[in-house]
């Protein structure tokens, strides 16, 4: 796949990615970052630019966590606005998704 599609797909669904993982469970931002590297290899740097956006919009909120090693970690939740928009998100992807795969599939 050429680079740049494949930067584009991820962004497209990074939001969606960060949303499902809190909806699982709150969590900080290293955290998040590690998972999306390992899953879709995103880097690090284009999380907590989306944190603080995400933060901004009212769709998570924050939470400081004593750490046994160093300061204390800022851990991120859905807010309620966060939760319907995950939700919202999901549904759409799920249709977007399905339909996308229906003309590949027929492509063959």
């Amino acid at each position: 796949m050429p680079e740049a599609i494949e930067i584009q797909l991820k962004k497209g669904a990074l939001e969606l990615c960060v949303l499902a993982l809190l909806h699982r469970q709150d969590n900080y931002a290293y955290e998040i970052a590690a998972r999306l590297a390992d899953a879709i290899g995103m880097g690090e740097g284009t999380i907590y630019p989306l944190m603080r956006r995400l933060q901004t919009d009212g769709l998570v909120e924050t939470y400081l966590v004593e750490s046994p090693a160093g300061p204390p970690r800022k851990y991120y939740k859905l807010s309620e606005a966060g939760k319907r928009s995950f939700i919202s998100q999901q549904a759409a992807w799920s249709s977007f998704s399905g339909a996308v795969e229906d003309i590949l599939g027929g492509a063959k």
